[in-house]
């Protein structure tokens, strides 16, 4: 078999070039740590890491969602407890409202005051974020919730609720709605509301009753009218939804028991001819309108009588419609509060999912450096080895043996 000169160089040129890349592509390796510096390196190995790659930067993007959820939901939760706080003051002050040596001035000045935390309250639920958007609007993030006329509240936003998705199967509502936290509270006892007509002219003062029997309520409307002759008090009952006189001529005494309809309540000082008391079922009463009329109540004189005992009801009614309202803002607040158990409950998965993600990244990529160097040494010897053979073959000449 007879080899020429060009072949020779040429089998000895390829052989050095092979070893040269190996050298260089296992310099490559330890350079950057990865094992697959192309998907034809491992092309199974490289469609895995794509794969899981993908699926880091989903749960990365999941992180961002839960930090910015986590920022939004510990605003609201804030702002629901200085919230709190406010209307304890204003309840504060309607309690020292019923104090009996105060004078329609000592009532004003505290009128005064509760205007002052109307407006606080009013600013609480008008607040926004960092970037401007309002917390309590729902969609409508750029509109300002609620207006006002005076006293008088308008709410402009929607009923929803902004949600963030927290996780591959999760979202969470980062915000509530202003009617869900300051409107959507049920007035007098939760389930009726009891009122003492603005007319009656005697010392009946009503409490805010309880439910005896809840199979029996009828959700209907309801006048108790008193009758005072010869030194006698008798009330009767009337459904006024229905037009059915319930019972007349019940005798009264101050504070006793009066009870239909599978409800009950108590009557305390009193009464005089002609004057009512009516029963209605809850309604939704926003906590603006309950501070508004507690601050016209506490601006009408009411020295005397029967102004004083009018104030003694309507202070009554606003106690019970401001704790209903605290107890909404609390509600919110737990709610709220569980929103952020939940998404740093998530957080601690996706951190976890992150370690696990970045495991099998490097199982499928990482190089193995003892390997490696292993083989660069290797390398380097048979490259040698073939330069060495190159050299040797390249300078074999007839002439040297001449």
């Amino acid at each position: 078999m007879r080899v020429s000169t060009n072949g020779m160089y040429d089998l000895g040129t390829s052989a050095m070039l092979q070893q040269q890349d190996a050298l260089i592509k296992t310099q490559q390796q330890i350079s950057t740590g990865r094992r697959i510096l192309t998907p034809a390196d491992d092309p199974i190995a490289a469609a895995q890491a794509l794969g899981v790659s993908q699926a880091s930067s989903i749960n990365t993007q999941y992180s961002v969602n839960r930090d910015h959820a986590l920022a939004s939901l510990g605003l609201v939760e804030t702002t629901l407890e200085n919230i709190s706080s406010n209307l304890q003051g204003i309840r504060q002050i309607t309690v020292n409202a019923g104090n009996p040596t105060l004078t329609d001035t000592d009532r004003k000045s505290l009128a005064t005051e509760l205007r002052g935390r109307f407006e606080a309250l009013l600013g609480q639920a008008n607040i926004t974020d960092g970037t401007g958007n309002y917390l309590f609007s729902g969609f409508q993030e750029s509109t300002q919730p609620f207006t006002n006329k005076g006293l008088n509240v308008q709410y402009n936003g929607d009923q929803g609720q902004r949600l963030s998705q927290v996780g591959p199967t999760r979202q969470i509502a980062v915000s509530n709605s202003g009617t869900d936290i300051f409107e959507r509270i049920k007035n007098g006892n939760g389930i009726f509301t009891t009122t003492a007509n603005t007319s009656n002219t005697g010392t009946g003062v009503i409490n805010s009753g309880s439910v005896t029997a809840p199979a029996s309520l009828t959700g209907h409307n309801y006048e108790i009218t008193f009758t005072v002759s010869g030194g006698v008090t008798t009330y009767d009952i009337v459904n006024t939804t229905s037009g059915t006189t319930l019972s007349t001529g019940n005798s009264f005494a101050n504070n006793n028991t009066i009870n239909f309809d599978g409800l009950q309540l108590s009557i305390t000082g009193d009464p005089a001819n002609g004057d009512k008391f009516t029963v209605s079922p809850s309604t939704n009463q926003s906590i603006f309108t309950t501070i508004g009329n507690l601050i016209t109540a506490l601006e009408t004189p009411s020295s005397g009588q029967p102004g004083g005992t009018q104030l003694t009801n309507n202070l009554n009614s606003a106690l019970q419609n401001l704790d209903n309202g605290l107890e909404n803002i609390l509600s919110t607040r737990a709610s709220v509060g569980s929103r952020l158990q939940e998404i740093e409950s998530l957080e601690n998965m996706g951190e976890d999912l992150d370690i696990q993600y970045e495991q099998r990244l490097s199982e499928l990529q990482d190089v193995d450096f003892a390997k490696a160097i292993s083989d660069l040494n290797r390398q380097q010897i048979y490259l040698e080895a073939a330069q060495k053979s190159f050299a040797t073959v390249s300078g074999l000449s007839l002439f040297d043996f001449i």
